[in-house]
């Protein structure tokens, strides 16, 4: 493996929508009126979570009251549609606020009236769960041939260097993620899916997939195993055989507060597998928990490719589920997740 001397590049590819988030006292029952304890509009969507999420932990921030970075460990760059309206804008002056290349963000002007996706976010406060009810919009218009060529994975700017590493999840039609791997396989860019929210996909999707990422719904759903499976550390295994058969390098699966499982195919490193605890933490709100945890372990798999390192999984998950637990002590998304010198 030979080192590189360059800034390890991430593509983020994916949803963009801002959250209306109500915190209240319980989930309410069905048929339940209630009144939340607050109301909070802020910067959200899987993809932008995730590229907000790498941006920050590749970044010390040098003060709190200061809007300048330390010099970046990833260049980090976003694609996605958003409507044109006070929306869309505000999600990509947040997105470059935060370090993120926003030249691949398209700003719908057709059809007319085109919104920017929206999320409406109910979370409890006592347990700080939440439940989630998501409405595209305009990621919805991300289609198969914005995606077709490598180019297109890259940030529109006069360096069309292509991604060490491609991050998608589930938020966009599903067309345009096939046609993404496709692309990306065919091209050589590995890929970190998080099929979130997880619908059935096709054996071709995990082909050579080089890091899947699901939670334990998304687990069941997409080996075709009963969620009380995971229950057990014989379970996990069974479930991350399923996508290692085919095709999946490496499968991890968030189990919340009973920590992360992961397991890799043999490869030239041999077959590596565990089940690391949680860190403890003092739960406000899980809100973009999972995309923090996908933003630090990405970091991970691009700065030990690029220095022709032997990549450490179990470390890289250490790290992630750190930076996690730091997002579930604070409110909000994007605002929640912590910078890279929070974690020292």
């Amino acid at each position: 493996m030979t080192t590189s001397t360059s800034t390890p590049r991430i593509t983020v590819l994916g949803s963009l929508n801002i959250d209306l988030v109500a915190y209240v006292s319980h989930h309410p029952l069905p048929g339940e009126t209630m009144t939340a304890n607050s109301v909070a509009v802020s910067p959200g969507g899987k993809g932008a979570n995730q590229a907000v999420a790498c941006a920050k932990l590749s970044r010390s921030h040098t003060s709190s009251s200061s809007s300048s970075f330390a010099e970046e460990t990833a260049h980090i760059t976003m694609l996605g549609t958003v409507g044109a309206d006070s929306y869309g804008s505000l999600l990509k002056e947040n997105l470059a606020k935060h370090g993120v290349d926003v030249s691949g963000v398209r700003v719908l002007d057709s059809p007319p009236g085109a919104k920017t996706g929206m999320a409406m976010i109910v979370v409890d406060e006592p347990t700080g769960q939440n439940r989630i009810i998501l409405s595209p919009e305009a990621n919805h218009f991300l289609q198969p041939e914005h995606v077709s060529e490598v180019a297109h994975l890259t940030s529109s700017g006069a360096a069309q260097e292509k991604p060490d590493l491609l991050i998608m999840q589930l938020e966009i039609p599903v067309p345009t993620v096939l046609q993404a791997l496709k692309t990306a396989k065919q091209n050589g860019v590995q890929v970190l899916l998080n099929p979130a929210p997880a619908v059935p996909l096709p054996d071709e999707a995990f082909d050579g997939l080089a890091h899947l990422v699901v939670n334990e719904t998304e687990a069941a759903i997409l080996s075709g195993l009963e969620e009380s499976v995971l229950d057990t550390e014989e379970g996990l295994e069974k479930v991350g055989k399923v996508f290692l058969e085919k095709g999946v390098k490496t499968v991890i699966v968030t189990l919340g507060g009973r920590g992360v499982f992961f397991m890799t195919g043999g490869g030239e490193e041999g077959s590596k597998k565990g089940l690391i605890k949680a860190e403890k933490a003092k739960v406000v709100d899980t809100t973009a928990a999972g995309d923090t945890f996908v933003g630090m372990y990405a970091l991970e798999v691009v700065i030990a490719a690029k220095k022709g390192e032997q990549f450490d999984i179990e470390g890289a998950v250490r790290k992630a589920n750190k930076a996690a637990a730091k997002t579930v002590e604070r409110l909000g998304a994007q605002d929640s997740i912590p910078w890279r010198d929070e974690l020292l």
